[in-house]
């Protein structure tokens, strides 16, 4: 069996009927503790693949995704999935066909390409856990460490590029720090783990915690907002060969702006 086989098989295994269980009841659970909103949902296109770009927050409780879903799968239906791409390390025992059956994939190109070319919504965090690790403080900054991996991504499967923001998951606890000294001193045991950060956060209720599990706080029930913008089809905007930095720039400051209003909004911490 090739590699586009495996992957295929890999998307196909998203369960409509099963994602609707879960989310049913995911749903009531995560609007009363975070009082979710999710604005713009119709930003989306109707039909055809697009790369939903977002950033990251919650450290190991990033809610993002379902929070997303809930509204999505409400509004639309459960005959167009939502696709994550998330860690390898996600997908290993009992847990991985769960997330494959309610559309989390590996993060590689060709899972994304085949879900874009299926007329897909993919969702895509490019700064993964070190942009859902950053410290409170920043938590209005928008950072992708860099990664313009997503650009190219959307270029290649001739979709757009749908932007997206939250804000107030960083509030579930304090973050402190990512850590990065701290992954670099341990060394093989970081790299064991595929990781760059030892975040250091402070939370409820075992107050100062390493990497969110060391110990296991809980998070606190800070309000989410989450805003859909408006698609960006990058050969309209930047010709038939694209800069890939300077669509990843322009991306980076649509969200910035974006997220700044958000950020003016917020009146108190964890409240809202």
């Amino acid at each position: 069996m090739s590699d586009g086989d495996i992957d295929r098989v890999e998307i196909e295994k998203w369960d409509p009927e099963f994602t609707e269980r879960v989310i049913g009841i995911l749903r009531p659970l995560i609007r009363r503790y975070f009082r979710t909103e999710v604005r713009g949902l119709d930003n989306i296109p109707p039909a055809g693949g697009a790369l939903l770009v977002s950033n990251h927050s919650g450290g190991q409780f990033a809610a993002d995704v379902p929070i997303l879903a809930a509204e999505f799968y409400e509004k639309f239906g459960y005959d167009r999935p939502i696709h994550t791409l998330s860690h390898d390390m996600l997908f290993v025992g009992p847990v991985a066909n769960v997330l494959l059956k309610t559309g989390f994939i590996r993060a590689n190109r060709e899972n994304a390409a085949e879900a874009l070319r299926s007329g897909h919504l993919v969702v895509v965090f490019p700064g993964g856990e070190y942009d859902a690790c950053r410290p409170t403080v920043w938590e209005n900054v928008i950072d992708f460490d860099g990664r313009d991996g997503y650009v190219r991504t959307a270029i290649e499967a001739g979709v757009p590029i749908v932007p997206a923001v939250s804000i107030g998951g960083q509030e579930n606890q304090l973050y402190l720090t990512r850590g990065t000294g701290i992954a670099k001193r341990l060394g093989p045991i970081a790299r064991a783990a595929r990781t760059k950060i030892m975040p250091l956060s402070i939370g409820f209720p075992f107050g100062l915690s390493v990497a969110g599990i060391l110990p296991p706080n809980l998070p606190l029930p800070t309000k989410i907002v989450t805003q859909v913008l408006e698609p960006i089809d990058i050969v309209a905007e930047f010709g038939e060969n694209p800069d890939v930095a300077a669509v990843d720039t322009h991306v980076r400051e649509v969200m910035q702006r974006a997220l700044d209003r958000l950020g003016r909004e917020r009146r108190l911490p964890i409240l809202g």
